[in-house]
């Protein structure tokens, strides 16, 4: 593993460490690549605060941040400055207007949440509901096609406990869109460590079948978690098992065309 393009900070105040012990743990583990993409603030009607996510407020302070250590590391690694960011339709030009502000030079698609996370259903919350599992998978498709994503961090999110045989058509239909467009999609290392829904292998098999780039990413919530190498190994069996064709780096889309 080369590249990890998937690490955030404390500022969504669900992770922990400095960005300078993510540096170092690239560092230590033969990366070449390292992009920092928390969780986005999103400018959403009537100042609605996440509790998931970076404020709008934090956004000067992270910038600052990872450009002074891409100045001060640059001998050593390759660091890029990006947001893990979901494709809210209704809310989405705002973000763009926001986030256009600033020298961001990657998004990575995470559709946490169906339509927006104010009114919307949680993606990982578990749902026998094939309507919901459809309206997700067209969010993804949706957001991959605008040409602004680098690519689609675990995109098995969403937690189908319905029959398995009702999974397949709609996930299909999103490999092939990601394969179409040419966009990996990511094993995520976060869900493998933490023995989550996800990675799930029948996504897997389908994106194999379907001849879909597959990117691995750290989704780094603490220093320790950017270079794990039990855990690529893990990621590496499944490549293997499921014949996918394995991507080391991501070529960064603009997301403001």
């Amino acid at each position: 593993m080369i590249a990890n393009y998937h690490t955030h900070t404390y500022r969504c105040h669900h992770a922990g460490g400095t960005e300078r012990e993510y540096v170092e743990r690239a560092i230590e583990g033969g990366l070449r690549i390292l992009g920092f993409s928390d969780h986005t603030p999103y400018p959403y009607p009537n100042r609605f605060t996440s509790g998931i996510r970076m404020s709008l407020e934090d956004m000067d302070g992270y910038v600052k941040t990872v450009l002074d250590l891409r100045d001060e590391y640059r001998e050593d690694i390759e660091i890029h400055l990006g947001l893990e960011v979901e494709y809210y339709p209704r809310h989405f030009e705002n973000l763009l207007r926001f986030a256009g502000e600033y020298p961001v030079e990657y998004f990575l698609l995470a559709q946490h949440c169906i339509e927006d996370e104010m009114e919307g259903a949680y993606s990982g919350a578990g749902t026998e509901d094939p309507g919901l599992l459809e309206r997700y998978c067209e969010n993804v498709m949706e957001a991959l096609r605008t040409g602004r994503f680098t690519y689609a961090a675990h995109p098995d999110i969403f937690r189908f406990l319905g029959d398995p045989a009702l999974y397949d058509a709609p996930n299909r239909r999103l490999c092939r869109c990601a394969k179409e467009l040419g966009i990996p999609l990511e094993i995520n290392f976060l869900g493998l460590m933490g023995k989550k829904h996800y990675p799930r292998e029948q996504f897997w098999q389908i994106a194999g079948e379907e001849g879909c780039d597959v990117i691995f990413g750290s989704d780094a919530h603490d220093p320790a978690d950017v270079w794990q190498p039990e855990t690529l190994k893990q990621a590496q069996e499944m490549v293997r098992r499921f014949g996918l064709r394995l991507v080391d780096t991501a070529e960064l889309k603009d997301p403001f065309l």
